[in-house]
């Protein structure tokens, strides 16, 4: 089953067809209600130097939006004599304990296979099935300090094999090490998948228990640190992205096994692809007041019906300027306080730029044929003008910049500066960015934003809508950001930035690069440093970068990861092939000698989009 087959909603299907639907039944006497777990209290008893802890997996009704839904009826775990909760409750213990649990099969016609109740490390390939109605007992040494997670998965499902998702009886299970850890917080992404017919499902996507706008808003001041672990219990990917500013990933781990980075191989990112049942932990702090987003950027988690059991029209809900009602799924809400002291930086004499959202006649595969053309001359572009993927946007390390956003299609805009770090005002997110009463406005047709940019690092970018997504973005409003140190031009002999995207929302999806599928071929001269700058834009999914001379890959140094140089430990030769997320961008340099190569993306099976590059010994004509 393709991934948006998979996840995409049609709420008037749900409501026809719900009643017939496993998971969907209507609610019975003494039905069970799931509770939200935001994992700040482990579950059992700790005495001494053992916890006893005492589960169950039952059924119970999941309302992961508001008390009001209809909610869907899943397997849940519970400890004895408590209500069921999504995630599972929280096993949190220090180094050197000793695990003793029962685990009970509250299901009245289904075994389950449990996973995770082994010490660490261990194999994700340790499973026991319990018959229903049949409680086990496990004892076992809780093993090294980590994150990881436990679960149990009902019937003959199968995770990433079977053609729903039902990963709801699952949580997280922390060791810390002799001491104690630092302050953090456990968040846990669950999904609930199944289909209604042939050509819609049914989803739940979620957040501690909980999607948007219902997750917990985090709050926090200004020069906090704060440390996240994060727990991926579905069979997908999620690119998790934070806005505003830079993270480092201090571990990560498969469920049952968790490694630290060293310190000299923890880059600065903006977004981090997490993996199917992968953890990690990250440190982030906030020099910048306002409200910000740290979201899963895969537009079919995040858009309004990715988990939507409500009896409205999602269409709707994607067409609204509330950050409420367009948005949904695996997203946070932050807010860094404004203390009172605070005051905003000066931006002595910027420089000022005018950017009009633009829709042309019809082309491709997508809906529509939108783009982002920036004025060059004294006079704006015609209005009916769309550039092949966007302008690019070369700007100036340090320099402050206005850029007038004008929206010139009949529907409402909004841009997101991905992987800038700007003020809250200009982040993009209509209604949600600024802070207090003072939040930005949905760019509604006619009218004009400025948005105001001082770039502090030089590097690769991207800017992109953050309204309608999937087809706004399937469509063609995106861009790259190419930021110089001052002084430097933009030289596009030695510079080459390759933004994907998709044609259209189908899935699998039609890649362009730069907004085309076929590429000119390109002459470079040998001998010099050729930078390669690669942006994936598109609504989900990643494509793989290779360069190849005679069918064998070659190598090249990375030199940077979401417009942030690299670390020196990391800035070293490798293969020429790698994967990018949706949300992130790479940088890498290669110095070529006279022959003639292929550079490809796509997928490895099929690399849709194959340029041939010619070297030659005295440069390109």
């Amino acid at each position: 089953m393709s991934h948006l087959a998979s996840l995409r909603l049609s709420v008037l299907a749900l409501l026809v067809a719900g009643a017939s639907i496993p998971g969907f039944a209507r609610k019975a006497a003494g039905e069970r209600t799931v509770v939200p777990n935001d994992n700040r209290v482990s579950a059992g008893r700790l005495r001494h130097d053992t916890l006893k802890v005492r589960l169950a997996v039952v059924m119970a009704r999941w309302r992961p939006e508001s008390e009001s839904d209809s909610g869907i009826v899943v397997a849940a775990f519970a400890e004895e004599g408590k209500a069921p909760t999504i995630p599972a409750p929280l096993l949190r213990v220090p180094e050197g304990t000793v695990i003793d649990a029962t685990i009970r099969n509250g299901l009245a016609d289904s075994a389950l296979t449990l996973r995770g109740f082994v010490g660490h490390p261990g194999s994700r390939a340790d499973t026991l099935v319990v018959r229903p109605g049949e409680t086990v007992h496990v004892r076992f040494a809780a093993g090294a300090p980590g994150t990881y997670w436990y679960g149990a998965s009902p019937g003959s499902y199968n995770p990433g094999v079977s053609p729903v998702e039902r990963e709801t009886s699952l949580g997280a299970f922390v060791v810390d090490p002799r001491g104690g850890s630092p302050p953090d917080r456990v968040f846990v992404l669950n999904i609930w998948s199944g289909p209604i017919d042939s050509a819609n499902s049914a989803n739940a996507l979620a957040i501690n228990g909980r999607s948007w706008p219902w997750t917990e808003r985090i709050e926090t001041n200004l020069g906090d640190t704060l440390r996240w672990r994060w727990v991926n219990t579905t069979i997908r990917n999620h690119p998790m992205h934070l806005h505003g500013f830079y993270f480092r990933t201090e571990s990560r781990g498969n469920g049952v096994r968790d490694s630290a980075y060293p310190d000299a191989a923890r880059p600065l990112v903006v977004t981090h692809d997490v993996r199917p049942f992968e953890t990690f932990s990250l440190t982030w702090s906030p020099d910048r007041p306002g409200n910000w987003l740290y979201h899963c950027h895969i537009g079919f988690h995040v858009i309004a019906g990715a988990a939507d059991l409500h009896p409205e029209d999602s269409t709707h809900r994607e067409m609204s300027g509330d950050p409420r009602r367009h948005m949904a799924g695996l997203v946070l809400g932050i807010t860094v306080r404004t203390p009172s002291a605070w005051v905003k930086p000066a931006r002595p004499n910027p420089r000022r730029l005018d950017l009009f959202v633009q829709e042309a006649p019809r082309r491709g595969r997508a809906a529509r044929a939108l783009g982002f053309v920036l004025q060059r001359g004294a006079s704006p572009p015609r209005p009916d003008s769309v550039e092949t993927g966007s302008s690019v946007l070369v700007l100036t390390r340090g320099e402050p910049t206005d850029i007038t956003v004008h929206n010139r299609i009949k529907e409402p805009a909004i841009i997101h500066w991905h992987g800038i770090e700007l003020e809250s005002y200009s982040d993009g997110v209509s209604g949600w960015s600024g802070a207090g009463r003072l939040v930005a406005p949905i760019i509604q047709p006619g009218d004009s934003f400025v948005a105001r940019l001082t770039l502090p690092r030089a590097g690769t970018f991207m800017y992109h809508t953050h309204f309608n997504d999937v087809e706004q973005l399937s469509s063609g409003l995106y861009g790259g950001i190419v930021v110089l140190e001052p002084g430097q031009r933009f030289d596009p002999a030695t510079d080459h930035l390759y933004v994907g995207g998709w044609d259209g929302p189908e899935d699998p999806p039609h890649l362009l690069i730069n907004g085309d599928s076929i590429p000119p071929a390109l002459e470079l001269a040998a001998g010099v440093p050729h930078r390669f700058r690669f942006v994936n834009i598109g609504v989900a999914g990643g494509y793989w970068p290779s360069l190849r001379r005679e069918g064998n890959l070659l190598t090249w140094r990375s030199v940077a990861k979401d417009g942030a140089d690299l670390p020196p430990a990391l800035a070293i030769p490798r293969r020429a092939q790698f994967r990018i997320q949706v949300g992130e961008t790479a940088d890498f340099m290669w110095t070529p000698e006279p022959g003639t190569y292929t550079l490809s993306l796509g997928t490895l099976v099929n690399p849709a989009w194959v340029q041939r590059i010619i070297v030659r010994a005295g440069g390109p004509p």
